[in-house]
């Protein structure tokens, strides 16, 4: 009998755990429970020594302008969080474990709890390496027990675990899988909404930015039971009446959104909004590491998902909300980051930046599928000579 919890839609969120670090936990088992950071280069691989012991480097050594590609519980405990710089993480917690980032690696165990979930509930949406939503409205069986069985599997297939959260909706349940990390199951029904999600902090909705929190917070609304509470002409006034209805939509848990298990993608991207507005001089370092990590993670999501991309752009939006983008064609398409990186560069130098700016993002389109026809492509070294 289905859950009458869920009469119209039951949809889950599967978030892996920390996953890159957790997929080198299984790499050093010796490390659970310390504070590893990955981020860097191969210069920084564990060494093996003579007695067999293995020597990792330590955040303190490292020297460069890498990011954090993602960190252990021990190490957020330091407020080390990905995207961060490695400089500035080596001042929180300089006696952390340092290990490189192994993208091949992860990707491999991003397909193998994905096709662990796939074998119980195939109606899958991707949302990245580590995250899915999965439609399980036509299953019979209870939610606890289903939902257990799907950690159970990503468990044995991947000695990993995994944070679910289970609701009405894609919005609820993504919010959900958060609450109870790490190895959580967070089932939000209609009480458990009003009583677990309304005191949440507005910008905990994904699609409320930093910018719009503040306004929010300004406007005395703080928390989600807060906006639901909120006049619809307030919120027209001060957000437009778009965004607004869509803030009043979100407030009461509302979300249309289908579980899109099949789609061809125009183009990959991701942007950062800032905490504050960037000037491109005085921000410099700063706004250098936060553009690489872009990059990379364009890259990424390209090579996870098997496409190769012909066009590279910027976005930048400006703090006065001015967008601006620019874009470059490459003689072939490319899904390496440093191919991405250097073609992203040459856009953003025929761009203005003498304004601040509060929003920065990179744009791969123009897709192909890597497997038809990587075979007939030069080095991606030789792209910029």
């Amino acid at each position: 009998m289905k859950d009458p919890r869920f009469p119209a839609r039951r949809i889950a969120h599967l978030d892996m755990d920390m996953f890159f670090a957790g997929v080198e936990l299984l790499r050093y088992p010796e490390l659970r429970g310390q504070a590893v950071v990955v981020g860097g280069r191969s210069a920084h691989q564990p060494r093996k020594l003579a007695d067999g012991s293995t020597q990792f480097f330590r955040l303190r050594e490292y020297n460069g302008r890498g990011v954090v590609t993602t960190s252990t519980y021990e190490a957020r405990t330091f407020g080390v969080f990905s995207a961060m710089g490695l400089m500035k993480s080596a001042q929180l917690a300089p006696d952390a474990i340092l290990l490189p980032a192994d993208f091949e690696s992860y990707r491999h165990y991003s397909r193998l709890f994905k096709a662990a979930v796939a074998e119980i509930a195939p109606l899958i949406e991707n949302r990245g390496i580590d995250e899915i939503y999965v439609d399980l409205t036509a299953h019979e069986e209870d939610t606890e027990t289903l939902a257990q069985r799907l950690k159970t599997a990503v468990h044995n297939a991947t000695g990993l675990s995994c944070s679910i959260g289970i609701a009405a909706n894609k919005l609820l349940a993504k919010i959900a899988s958060d609450l109870d990390k790490p190895d959580g199951l967070t089932i939000i029904d209609d009480q458990a909404f009003r009583e677990r999600i309304w005191p949440l902090a507005a910008k905990k909705i994904n699609g409320i930015g930093p910018k719009a929190a503040i306004k929010l917070e300004n406007l005395g609304i703080r928390t989600i039971a807060d906006l639901a509470a909120t006049d619809s002409g307030l919120l027209q006034k001060h957000f437009g009446q778009s965004y607004a209805h869509w803030l009043m939509h979100v407030a009461q848990g509302q979300d249309d959104r289908p579980v899109v298990t099949t789609s061809t993608p125009k183009s990959m991207s991701r942007e950062t909004t800032f905490e504050r507005d960037m000037h491109a001089q005085q921000d410099k370092r700063f706004l250098s590491t936060a553009f690489t990590s872009l990059c990379e993670r364009v890259a990424g999501d390209l090579q996870q998902k098997g496409y190769l991309g012909h066009t590279v752009g910027i976005k930048i939006k400006y703090q006065d909300f001015r967008t601006a983008t620019r874009d470059l064609t490459l003689p072939v398409p490319t899904n390496d980051a440093a191919a991405i990186r250097r073609a992203a560069g040459a856009c953003l130098k025929r761009i203005s930046l003498e304004h601040r700016f509060r929003l920065l993002g990179v744009r791969v389109s123009s897709l192909v599928r890597a497997d038809e026809i990587e075979a007939d492509l030069p080095e991606q070294a030789n792209l910029f000579v």
